[in-house]
């Protein structure tokens, strides 16, 4: 159904203005304005992918229910298009009392979703429709192999969120299988110390209560660990969390015997990286007023590239055109503020410097290109 549904999605998220700067060096003048647009941005292929499978479902069965388990990815324009267009959300409150059935489809959102959540679906015969990301299969596939072998995964993600709940389930395939999840370098300290010092299991247990699997036992369960982590953080962060891992346990057991305690793969999502050194070059190679960083408050990869960005530069989170209020005003999430989607805004008065002004863009994987050109379209009027 890939070409039934072309016409639509490039109706819904095409922008001739971006691409015009793709092949104009990335580079756009007007007026004051000079923009510079980051060499990956917007959409990934696991992104562009759901999303299609998403109206390719809806075309396929016309005369169906179809759902999806929850947002298909973190951007509230993309999801409420897709409402729109006629899908239903399980997670909306009109739909929970919904009692699933083999006429109802089910679509799989980019993140996947648990072991358990797939049973459910099997067990109703409910048709399904599986867009989960191959990258988030890769971390999966290392997951299950860490359980199969008897080590527990360490995985750098947050806790809450849909494709780390997945992930973590996958640990519970085997008996033998645990998981632990940490959030930054802070709680990776916490896990490593323990691991080379030991201290009160206790205060460890309570401190992971919500991160770890059932039954977990830091004495026992970080004996033999391997490192997974959410596709969409922040990458540096994950290598050197992984690096700090492989530390703690040549420090307790010595370097002849790290390799039987310590596993690391690179689970490393590649369209997240490239967006991330893609704004790490464009902050290297241009002196910038500001950064304007695009997509949903709850898209983790977009949340990492305004840390990025803020790190070197006046940084604007927006999630959609319409927070760029004025020249004089913009509705932004403060960098570092949870990355849910009703994050708390703030509004900046003089955001926009006078005379000639340099501005960076760049968006989250999630952001469609549509949404891109419009930001670039009020960035001309206000400099005109």
């Amino acid at each position: 159904m890939k070409e039934a549904v072309a016409g639509e999605l490039a109706a819904a998220y095409h922008s001739r203005l971006v691409d015009e700067l793709r092949t104009s060096g990335f580079r756009h003048q007007s007026g004051r304005l000079t923009l510079h647009l980051a060499r990956e941005f917007g959409f990934c292929y696991g992104v562009d992918r759901a999303v299609d499978y998403a109206y390719q479902a809806r075309a396929r069965f016309p005369g169906r229910h179809v759902f999806l388990t929850g947002e298909i990815i973190h951007n509230p324009h993309v999801n409420d298009r897709l409402r729109a267009a006629g899908i239903r959300f399980l997670t909306d409150p009109v739909e929970r009392a919904h009692e699933l059935g083999p006429d109802d489809v089910v679509i799989l959102p980019a993140f996947g979703v648990t072991v358990d959540e797939m049973l459910r679906f099997t067990a109703r015969g409910c048709t399904l429709v599986d867009t989960t990301c191959g990258s988030v299969l890769n971390v999966w596939k290392n997951v299950v192999r860490y359980a199969q072998d008897g080590y527990t995964a360490i995985i750098h993600g947050k806790v809450r969120h849909e494709e780390t709940r997945a992930t973590a389930s996958q640990a519970l395939k085997f008996p033998q299988g645990r998981y632990l999840i940490v959030l930054d370098r802070d709680e990776a300290a916490i896990v490593c110390h323990y691991i080379e010092h030991g201290g009160s299991r206790d205060a460890f247990l309570a401190r992971f209560r919500d991160a770890c699997s059932p039954g977990f036992d830091p004495d026992r369960d970080l004996i033999r660990i391997g490192c997974a982590n959410q596709t969409t953080m922040l990458m540096s962060e994950s290598l050197e969390i992984g690096e700090m891992f492989g530390r703690a346990m040549r420090a307790r057991y010595g370097d002849a015997h790290a390799a039987e305690h310590f596993r690391a793969f690179d689970t490393i999502c590649s369209a997240t990286q490239e967006r991330q050194d893609a704004v790490e070059a464009l902050l290297g190679s241009e002196s910038l007023d500001l950064m304007i960083v695009v997509g949903g408050y709850n898209s983790s990869n977009t949340c990492n590239l305004a840390r990025i960005c803020a790190a070197r530069v006046q940084t604007y989170h927006i999630a959609e055109p319409d927070c760029l209020i004025s020249a004089e005003e913009i509705r932004h999430r403060p960098i570092g503020a949870p990355s849910t989607a009703n994050a708390v805004e703030v509004f900046s008065r003089q955001w926009l410097p006078s005379g000639d002004v340099r501005v960076g863009l760049t968006a989250g994987a999630s952001t469609p290109n549509n949404i891109v050109g419009q930001v670039i379209e009020l960035l001309e009027r206000y400099t005109a």
